[in-house]
């Protein structure tokens, strides 16, 4: 048995495919599925299932694999320590943030990045919190930006800007002429949201409960971009974070009187990271940006 091997076992685990997985590992498909016997042989048990329109894991199977994994993830931390030791500023950085930050802020972030970091390789991957999470658990992501807090044990934490919310409604609606919002003045609006799953629904949704106001139940949103052309078309008003504010015609954005509400975004990485300069360096960069574009937000009476 070798890591080669391995590479194998978990091409085909996760594709279910023999072809696809020969494709996956730059080989034939008659080499891997020899080297997946061979395998199986050296074991003494059967790894996978095999039938003519499906390759499943045995149960024990299953067991081995996800042993694979760990090896494998361990092999790449014994990579990257190497790496860091000759240059803790070059490789690869496998970046995340969540859709409704990623859009806004990586705009302004990237160039910073490759001006400050130019011997990284970046690599952006724009996923929801739980997806951002996992990826940082299984070690296929190396930091990621999150809505904080963050309540998990193998993960450090750092503070980089918050970004405030503001009320958005269309130009003729009868909030647009207020210069600040209260919480009650909600009352009776129809709230539009965001989808499951988007770490921003849980925010407004914490504000709707301060405020006593309830969503509108039958719209939902997949992006904020979706849910500012509804505001546009005056479907109803939404929550936007100042990050993704714009000018515009046809939007007023109104800022909420204090206590104003918030989200607090956070530079989040396993504790056992070996990068722990790159990412002191990355942290900054994030609040360099974070303050450009705040720079080039609007506020609340059209001023630049």
């Amino acid at each position: 048995m070798n890591l080669r091997d391995l590479h194998y076992l978990i091409a085909v685990a996760d594709l279910r495919s023999f072809v696809q997985a020969a494709d996956r590992c730059c080989i034939s498909q008659p080499t891997l599925s020899t080297q997946i016997k061979k395998l199986e042989d050296e074991l003494g048990i059967q790894l996978f299932e095999r039938t003519n329109k499906k390759v499943l894991p045995t149960e024990l199977g299953e067991q081995i694999i996800a042993s694979a994994r760990r090896i494998l993830k361990e092999q790449q931390i014994i990579k990257e320590l190497a790496a860091a030791a000759q240059d803790p500023l070059a490789g690869n950085l496998r970046f995340g943030a969540f859709p409704t930050l990623a859009s806004y802020l990586f705009p302004q972030l990237v160039p910073l990045i490759k001006q400050a970091l130019p011997r990284i390789r970046l690599i952006l991957v724009e996923e929801k919190t739980e997806q951002l999470l996992l990826q940082l658990k299984n070690g296929q992501m190396d930091c990621a930006l999150l809505g904080l807090p963050v309540y998990e044990d193998f993960l450090e934490s750092k503070a980089v800007f918050d970004d405030e919310f503001l009320l958005a409604v269309a130009d003729g609606h009868p909030l647009a002429a207020k210069t600040v919002v209260e919480p009650q003045d909600l009352d009776g609006e129809h709230l539009l949201l965001l989808d499951e799953g988007h770490c921003l629904r849980g925010h407004a949704l914490q504000i709707c409960q301060t405020a006593g106001v309830d969503e509108a139940q039958d719209v939902r949103a997949t992006s904020l971009e979706t849910l500012r052309q509804m505001v546009h078309a005056g479907t109803g008003v939404t929550l936007m974070p100042r990050i993704a504010v714009r000018r515009e015609p046809g939007i007023r954005y109104i800022p909420f009187a204090a206590p104003v509400p918030s989200r607090t975004i956070g530079l989040v990485w396993r504790k056992t990271s070996s990068r722990g300069e790159l990412i002191r360096t990355l942290s900054g960069l994030v609040e360099q940006a974070s303050k450009h574009n705040r720079a080039d937000r609007i506020d609340a009476t059209g001023a630049t």
